[in-house]
């Protein structure tokens, strides 16, 4: 435990709340000597704001950016009280400036085996990420530009010509080199191709399940 000190502790776990843009879990409190009764009094006074379960903001602090992608974080976390949500796919495109509107949903990827039902609002993808694929902008945890521009890639709904351009946009403003667009844009044109496929031969099905018109 942090020291006893009433005025330490706090800004110790201001400090704390600072890096996660101005959030702490119960469980964080805990170990600077904060147990249930003290978050009741320090919320009846102000001092903190209840945001979740079991989540908590520094009132003196201000409020982030995309703070709400900040609780969602916090949210996500696990028995162990670590958070295991970033943002990717539409929202980390419009994160790293090279989507051309705000998606209308948030996007988060979390690992395999998550139980929790996502927020009202929210998309949530189950996939590995490695550490080297996400990175930090301001207190929000986001997959990097390449790794979000694969998960893109991927998805067959996401319009063609509005990735073809990120790409281009994310390499122009040196978020990527020229081989690993180019490598993108490949993956890009087979996913297309092959959503083209599956179109055809699902209309060829339909066609053939009808029979001939009379």
């Amino acid at each position: 435990m942090a020291s006893t000190a009433p005025g330490s502790r706090l800004r110790s776990l201001t400090k704390l709340a600072a890096s996660q843009g101005g959030y702490f879990t119960a469980q964080q409190a805990r170990r600077f000597g904060y147990c249930a009764p003290h978050l009741s009094y320090h919320a009846s006074v102000g001092n903190f704001e209840r945001a979740g379960h079991g989540i908590y903001r520094v009132a003196m602090l201000p409020v982030a950016d995309h703070d709400d992608l900040v609780r969602l974080r916090l949210w996500s976390r696990g028995r162990d009280d670590r958070p295991v949500a970033m943002c990717s796919h539409q929202t980390a495109l419009d994160l790293h400036g090279l989507s051309e509107a705000i998606p209308d949903v948030i996007h988060l990827t979390v690992p395999r085996g998550f139980r929790k039902a996502a927020p009202r609002g929210c998309v949530l993808h189950s996939a590995t990420v490695g550490r080297t694929e996400t990175h930090h902008v301001g207190a929000v945890l986001v997959t990097t530009p390449q790794r979000t521009l694969a998960d893109l890639a991927r998805d067959a709904a996401f319009p063609h010509e509005q990735f073809v351009r990120a790409a281009r946009r994310a390499h122009a403003n040196g978020m990527i080199d020229s081989v690993t667009r180019n490598d993108l844009l490949a993956l890009r044109r087979s996913v297309v191709r092959a959503a083209q496929r599956c179109t055809l031969r699902a209309a060829a099905h339909r066609s053939c399940t009808l029979g001939p018109l009379k």
